[in-house]
């Protein structure tokens, strides 16, 4: 089989697989519920009419959709993507972090500490070899070195940690595969 049958089959097994999966997590959700969710993960700025149209519903069963899917938590809150190179804080890092020990009182602080660091945009508690994978967002090397030593440094909980620094973005979507 050549490259592009390949590539087709792969796409129908993925697609039956999705399909599958959705069925099985969303059995509360519709096909139009499912829409409106991807609509709004494309594009959460649309009107109430753009979105009765997308989905072909009257305006007053999408409004009335979307509240519900946002009272049962399916859409948690709406937000701005914004250009990080643009507001000069575009030199993203991963950041890998080994406890000093592995304690309830360690975890629990430097998950509180991570709160209120806004440099950190998204923190993840993983397993293998770190405890905690960070995503950070500053404006360059010599100001991740500063944050390193005066931010991190200062959370006791921590025992080592290793950086990534992001060459290139290939993909970022926060879309989910509804």
């Amino acid at each position: 089989m050549n490259k592009s049958g390949n590539s087709f089959k792969k796409h129908i097994l993925r697609k039956k697989w999705l399909n599958k999966i959705n069925k099985e997590m969303k059995q509360d959700l519709d096909d139009y519920d499912l829409l409106l969710l991807r609509e709004l993960q494309r594009d959460g700025h649309q009107t109430i009419k753009e979105l009765s149209q997308k989905v072909n519903l009257s305006v007053s069963p999408v409004f009335e959709r979307i509240r519900k899917l946002e009272r049962e938590g399916y859409i948690q809150g709406y937000v701005a993507v914004l250009d990080a190179e643009k507001l000069d804080c575009g030199f993203m890092v991963f950041c890998y972090i080994k406890m000093k020990q592995h304690t309830q009182e360690n975890a629990v602080q430097l998950m509180s500490a991570v709160q209120d660091i806004p440099e950190i945009v998204e923190c993840f508690n993983i397993s293998g070899d770190y405890d905690f994978l960070l995503k950070i967002y500053v404006k360059n090397m010599k100001q991740y070195q500063e944050f390193v030593m005066r931010i991190l440094g200062d959370i006791p909980a921590i025992g080592s940690l290793n950086s990534s620094f992001v060459l290139g973005e290939v993909k970022n979507s926060h879309a989910l595969p509804v």
